[in-house]
């Protein structure tokens, strides 16, 4: 998978090269990578299984798992409550989702804050190429219907009510490799492919639980292609917000091709000082992150009813984070952005606005394929 992917990117022109019109349809073309050939049609039909407005998935209190002193209700209320805890602005669009779904993204957010904290979390120097493989058999395990813990059961259970393809969860771990040994990414091609993984996989996951609409004509592989495009803006909005956090651990998750454009340097990141040189090099970032958005949009209409006015609510607050990245006069290094509750709450009439306008009813021609 990472070979494939690795050769897309690749045979790619640089996004100096190609301008930020044509970075706009990277995901498309690395997500037709990833379906077109002989799995694609398997992988389209099992998502149009979904394509309803209601997903009907009980889960009974009293349903124990057999070997273990917990039930699924109280497997499915422990990830709410970890999304409660360590994601405020994710868990606010959860809460507007139907309860089957949001136990299902609950389950599969929480398994990827697990993942993602292998690396970034307290033990993180203690991590090993060897751990992640162990994590990898332990995912294994868990979408064959044996999980090791209470978290584990609930993404067990979800796993087997969605179609989720189990790789998208193995890319997202080969994304932890990659930050085991890489600290510096040379070009916006290298910096996507990592977004991927880390966060354009957690994206594509979602798509099979969130379901699309049935009147909708777009093409699956287009919806998912917005998906990505909405992973991707995501993570490099991470990026951004957390540029003075990630300098201190000796990260810097930069373009160093922009960085050295810009007239700037690994030493200006680490010195945390905001110059007119650095506005500007941030003002391209941003634009950049908003282009992604943009793409995602695309994508959240089709959706199932029940299912767009919390992803455009997800889309409308994270995107704020840029604003807010902006109201602080680009200072990234010792000021973290983040969106007021006031506003929070002000973004989502405007999403549920937005969660009307139905999907388009006429079809759509499928993004071309590369030839790799």
């Amino acid at each position: 998978m990472a070979f494939s992917l690795l050769r897309v990117v690749l045979s790619i022109k640089t996004s100096a090269e190609l301008g930020f019109a044509d970075s706009d349809r990277y995901a498309g073309r690395v997500l037709s990578s990833k379906f077109v050939g002989k799995n694609s049609r398997k992988k389209a039909a099992l998502v149009k299984d979904h394509k309803m407005s209601e997903i009907v998935v009980g889960v009974k209190p009293d349903m124990v798992i057999p070997g273990a002193t917990y039930s699924l209700k109280e497997a499915y209320d422990q990830c709410r409550e970890v999304c409660a805890e360590n994601s405020k602005t994710f868990y606010l669009g959860t809460l507007l989702m139907t309860p089957e779904r949001q136990r299902a993204i609950s389950a599969i957010s929480v398994w990827c804050r697990r993942t993602d904290e292998l690396v970034d979390g307290h033990n993180a120097s203690h991590i090993t190429p060897a751990a992640l493989d162990r994590w990898e058999l332990r995912l294994e395990d868990l979408f064959a219907g044996r999980p090791y813990d209470m978290l584990d059961a609930a993404l067990s259970d979800t796993v087997s009510r969605f179609p989720v393809d189990i790789q998208l969860f193995k890319d997202m771990i080969e994304g932890m490799r990659m930050d085991l040994k890489k600290s510096r990414y040379e070009n916006f091609d290298e910096l996507y492919l990592y977004c991927y993984y880390v966060a354009g996989t957690v994206a594509l996951m979602t798509v099979p639980v969130m379901g699309i609409a049935p009147e909708s004509k777009a093409t699956t592989e287009s919806v998912y292609n917005a998906a990505l495009a909405l992973g991707i803006a995501n993570q490099l909005t991470n990026i951004l917000r957390d540029v003075g956090e990630d300098a201190r651990r000796g990260r810097i998750y930069l373009p160093l091709d922009e960085l050295a454009e810009a007239g700037l340097t690994d030493e200006d990141i680490f010195n945390g000082k905001v110059t007119d040189k650095w506005r500007n090099f941030m003002k391209i970032q941003i634009k950049r992150a908003r282009m992604f958005f943009r793409q995602a949009e695309q994508g959240v209409t089709e959706l199932s009813q029940a299912s767009r006015w919390p992803i455009w609510a997800s889309l409308l607050l994270y995107r704020q984070i840029l604003d807010e990245i902006e109201a602080n006069d680009y200072n990234n290094f010792t000021k973290k952005a983040y969106v007021s509750k006031a506003k929070k709450l002000l973004s989502l009439p405007m999403a549920y606005g937005k969660s009307l306008i139905s999907p388009s009813t006429h079809a759509q021609p499928e993004p071309q394929s590369m030839t790799l």
